[in-house]
């Protein structure tokens, strides 16, 4: 049989929505006449990514529970009552053969629905610290994929397979050449490159650093591609120079890897699976500002093998210039990081995932 039909349901953030729109190219190069659905959030970025994906989304009326009291919380009762019915109707109208969770509150009603239909379903947990709807969902599914080891804390042992993280395609085929990658940035072969990640919208703290530091950096003998995020361009457009290049955003991302030597990230599930397949010396400042600090914890796993450098963003004025110039300059460092993430990679983790879910279509 080839023509299934799959919902796929997670939002959000990009952390949650890329996987799933990885997870749902697999299926169709598999099933080439599958019928797919995706369910998101109302008024989340889901609802432009997913169509621009080429896929069909439905958005239910959902938000996730805020920490203080607010009007949001007060409504909460109402979303989710009026999110489990939609979805009700959504499983009634498309019969879907299996649902796959990517995490984001969205997928709560969906998979909670679907489950309770005996639909065969999977979560897909992208951090080392599981996120709260998939805690919640972990008895009602068949499968949990996840990316780290030690999960059994947080899901049931039988269902857990590691699978690692969907990654872009073209990451796990790099097929650029370094000097083609930095003529493409208008960058000198001699010099090594320093590349900064901020995550798509940018990462406030890491831009200042940046901004207070780029002639230290650039004292070092560094060049820069600096991805600062589109809500940040405006504010650091003014520091491009023939050494220095700035984007909100960068669509070619195998050059980008390709050109760097040395990179400093945001740890979000999604970039630090990219970049043990990218396989770079790699400095970590993760976002405090996530739900149960899950950023730092996924740099930690890391850390704690010897594969990456992390700094939390309190340290920065302290410890910044002595960490980061004790890397640039001790070349068999950056070897050994490089080496150590590399054995931390999972590029197969789109395949692992659908193949889980074909062995519960049979």
């Amino acid at each position: 049989m080839d023509n299934y039909r799959f919902i796929l349901s997670g939002g959000g953030t990009g952390g949650h929505i890329y996987p799933a729109i990885a997870i749902a190219n697999e299926l169709k190069r598999r099933y080439p006449n599958a019928e797919f659905l995706f369910v998101g959030a109302q008024g989340r970025m889901e609802m432009e990514k997913v169509p621009q994906a080429g896929y069909k989304i439905e958005g239910l009326w959902i938000t996730g529970l805020q920490r203080k009291l607010t009007l949001k919380n007060v409504m909460f009762p109402f979303k989710v009552i009026s999110s489990l019915l939609k979805s009700g109707k959504i499983a009634r109208r498309f019969k879907p053969h299996a649902v796959i969770g990517t995490g984001g509150f969205a997928s709560g009603p969906m998979l909670r629905v679907a489950s309770g239909k005996n639909i065969p379903c999977v979560l897909q947990e992208q951090n080392s610290f599981a996120g709260i709807t998939n805690k919640l969902l972990k008895n009602r599914v068949s499968k949990i994929c996840v990316a780290y080891d030690g999960m059994e804390k947080f899901f049931p042992a039988d269902k857990i397979v590691k699978t690692g993280n969907p990654v872009r395609g073209d990451l796990v085929e790099m097929q650029v050449d370094k000097k083609e990658a930095l003529s493409h940035f208008g960058l000198d072969l001699q010099k090594p490159t320093l590349l900064i990640l901020g995550g798509s919208l940018g990462a406030r703290r890491i831009n200042q650093l940046i901004a207070a530091k780029l002639e230290y950096i650039q004292s070092l003998g560094l060049q820069v591609i600096w991805q600062c995020g589109k809500l940040y361009i405006e504010e650091y457009k003014k520091y491009e120079s023939d050494t220095v290049k700035v984007f909100d955003f960068m669509n070619r991302m195998d050059y980008a890897y390709t050109a760097a030597d040395v990179m400093i990230s945001r740890s979000g599930a999604g970039a630090v699976s990219e970049l043990s397949i990218v396989g770079k010396p790699v400095l970590f400042i993760p976002s405090p500002n996530v739900a149960e600090d899950h950023q730092t914890k996924n740099a930690m796993a890391l850390v704690n093998e010897d594969a990456a450098l992390i700094l939390r963003e309190l340290e920065l004025d302290e410890k910044f210039e002595s960490v980061f110039s004790g890397l640039i300059n001790d070349p068999s460092r950056q070897r050994k990081l490089s080496a150590n993430i590399k054995k931390m990679a999972l590029p197969n983790a789109t395949k692992h995932i659908v193949d889980e879910i074909e062995k519960l279509l049979k």
